[in-house]
């Protein structure tokens, strides 16, 4: 029933306990050594082949107990530094893609995923409406000209999806010399410009952090969005994203495929992320997803696929009394982020949860969950992964 997450030292990630997967890490093993100095990225929980959970009790693989794989991969990350811009295939494009390149495309399904922030989190999510990245291309002349000049460029008015690959297309193939040249000339001469319109510091942050990448000028056709705790996105096949800096909750579909083309040192796929993309344009706004409230304890993040669904649970201090939750009969992992209660499940011993704690609930198990308050009354809030039959 309790796990062990599986920790990944991403060089990208938080070090020491600046990272909330450390922090967990921690929090869910007292023996657990924290190395100040070393980048805690992501901590998977699920049965995934590059990353199982572990039976706390025996060590033993999740899937060795249940017997089969559970169809999503809860995660949380800690992002000191850009992550990659990528994008995730949908699944005839994962099939085909570890089919032909199984060393890179490590399994055959397709990963949607949900990202929930838990602190400030800011992330490039999705293409910008047309008529955005066109004034770009006006204020900056040295983007104008890599991407083919007034002739290329006033075709982004029309709406087209073709004439936004052609754009994206140009700068994603272009020289390392002209990129280099092109944002040398945006740094050094137009700096004004990207103030008015908030990019000034992100663009400094990841010029710095990949000096002269391909990937510093996707903010131009990219949104940027910043997302308060609590709040979301979500990010179905061929979107794409990076994110940028953070701690989330994250949960997808249970694949690994990344299709990335910048602000990487690992391998670029340039030319099948041209194909895969979906370059529908539209406001940062439009990004965001929203919970259903069950009630005033509960939110349910359920995307439009049946891989996974996310339920945010929080009990005040104040609630006395248990608090049950009756969810579909599926299989669910439980990451408790803060406070204390006693898990109550039918036909099983009742459960100390604490800061760190993770529990796999079993499919009959997850329609009479009880959540009884501890000798020291306090504030409880977790997330639960389960499939998705909302």
């Amino acid at each position: 029933m309790e796990l062990v997450g599986n920790i990944k030292n991403y060089e990208w990630g938080k070090l020491g306990k600046q990272s909330q997967v450390a922090k967990l890490a921690k929090a869910n093993n007292d023996n657990f050594a924290v190395n100040e100095e070393a980048p805690y990225a992501e901590l998977w929980m699920g049965t995934h082949c590059s990353g199982p959970s572990l039976l706390k009790s025996t060590g033993t693989e999740l899937g060795r107990v249940y017997e089969q794989p559970l169809p999503y991969l809860l995660k949380v990350l800690s992002i000191r530094k850009a992550l990659s811009i990528q994008v995730h295939p949908n699944k005839d494009e994962a099939k085909h893609l570890h089919r032909e390149r199984p060393d890179i495309y490590k399994d055959p399904n397709h990963k949607p995923e949900l990202a929930i922030a838990l602190t400030p989190f800011t992330a490039l999510c999705g293409f910008r409406p047309y008529e955005e990245i066109y004034q770009f291309c006006q204020e900056l002349p040295a983007l104008k000209k890599l991407l083919g000049g007034d002739d290329i460029i006033e075709n982004l008015r029309n709406g087209k999806h073709s004439d936004l690959k052609k754009c994206y297309q140009a700068l994603m193939t272009a020289d390392s010399s002209v990129i280099a040249a092109c944002i040398d000339d945006i740094a050094n001469n137009y700096m004004t410009i990207l103030e008015k319109y908030h990019l000034h510091d992100i663009f400094k942050t990841i010029n710095a952090d990949f000096p002269d990448d391909v990937g510093v000028l996707s903010l131009f056709f990219v949104n940027l969005i910043h997302l308060q705790p609590g709040e979301s996105i979500y990010l179905g096949a061929n979107e794409i994203h990076a994110y940028l800096s953070g701690d989330c909750i994250e949960c997808m579909a249970c694949s690994d495929n990344v299709i990335r083309a910048g602000l990487t040192p690992k391998y670029k796929d340039v030319q099948q992320l041209l194909t895969s993309l979906n370059y529908t344009g539209s406001a940062a706004e439009t990004r965001l997803f929203k919970p259903t409230i069950l009630d005033e304890n509960v939110k349910i993040f359920a995307p439009p696929v049946e891989d996974f669904a996310v339920v945010n649970v929080n009990l005040p201090e104040t609630q006395s009394s248990s608090y049950s939750l009756k969810l579909p009969q599926h299989p669910g992992i439980l990451l408790v982020l803060s406070g204390s209660r006693i898990l109550q499940l039918k036909r099983h011993s009742n459960l100390v949860l604490k800061s760190g704690s993770i529990i796999f609930i079993p499919p009959n198990c997850m329609n009479s969950i009880e959540f009884l308050q501890t000798d020291s009354p306090n504030d409880f809030s977790a997330y639960l992964a389960t499939v998705n039959s909302f």
